[in-house]
């Protein structure tokens, strides 16, 4: 029989972790969100918190890349069809395809009609299935259309929707990460992730974030400025449907339910920020 100390010392919680600093959270955003040479030194849940709360820096930096790509060739004298291309594989190569590769599993879990566990195993599978084949195509069809599109009509506004779907993809995955969504697995990068922003730090950043990019879009006229939170508003309110079901199919979610979110929220900006041109 264990003694009162005893019994007092197994069951108690262990220690909380140290509060990070900005740093820290900058550091595992753009540690596990793109392959940029940077090191993650603390996986803690408080670290895990500062990271997906600055996850929308990183898009930042990604969709700036991609944007920065497209108007290089468009100098070049490219057309608008090879700057959009060119626009879609930049935030995909700095994310190894993680995203679109989560996108593609997810289809084919949900797609199965099979029972949780097994459409787990579906998912962990690294062959992609017709439904994840047709998403991922649908997907990047519709992505290289809009900002072909948008780069024909204004560099300006080719550039800033290259932008604002790669802040707007990663900040979907903030929302992901709130309090009260649980995971599916207790290993990955999903159950490290999984509930640790609280709901109001989660929703302060959607709303930071739409003002931000609804004044970014001002600066090419007031209605620019009215589409483009919008644009930010229906990417999430897209991706929050796609979330709860996967939280019902799956009972929570993964690394690739995440990388779906996020990518239904970039495309679902793209299509908003291509309306009444």
């Amino acid at each position: 029989m264990l003694t009162s100390s005893s019994s007092s010392s197994s069951s108690s919680p262990p220690p909380p972790s140290p509060p990070s600093s900005v740093c820290d959270g900058l550091r595992f955003a753009f540690g596990t969100l793109t392959v940029l040479p940077v090191r993650v030194r603390r996986w803690d849940r408080a670290a895990a918190r500062g990271g997906m709360l600055c996850a929308p820096a990183a898009g930042l930096v990604v969709g700036g890349c991609a944007a920065g790509l497209g108007l290089l060739l468009l100098l070049l004298g490219a057309g608008a069809p090879l700057a959009a291309v060119a626009s879609v594989a930049v935030p995909a190569a700095l994310t190894r395809g993680l995203h679109l590769d989560g996108l593609a599993d997810t289809a084919d879990g949900l797609g199965s009609g099979k029972p949780a566990e097994d459409a787990l195993r579906i998912m962990k599978q690294s062959d992609i299935g017709p439904f994840g084949v047709l998403t991922l195509v649908l997907v990047l069809l519709a992505q290289t259309a809009v900002l072909a599109q948008l780069y024909g009509a204004s560099w300006a506004r080719g550039a800033l929707a290259a932008v604002v779907s790669a802040v707007t993809a990663r900040l979907a995955l903030t929302l992901a990460a709130r309090a009260g969504v649980p995971a599916a697995r207790p290993e990955g990068l999903g159950a490290a992730v999984a509930g640790v922003v609280p709901r109001p730090a989660a929703l302060g950043a959607a709303a930071v974030v739409t003002a931000a990019a609804g004044a970014a879009g001002a600066c090419l006229g007031g209605y620019d400025g009215v589409r483009t939170a919008l644009a930010v508003a229906a990417g999430l309110a897209v991706a929050e449907p796609l979330l709860r079901r996967c939280v019902r199919r799956f009972g929570g979610v993964t690394g690739d339910v995440f990388g779906a979110v996020a990518e239904t929220a970039a495309t679902t900006a793209l299509v908003v920020l291509s309306l009444g041109r």
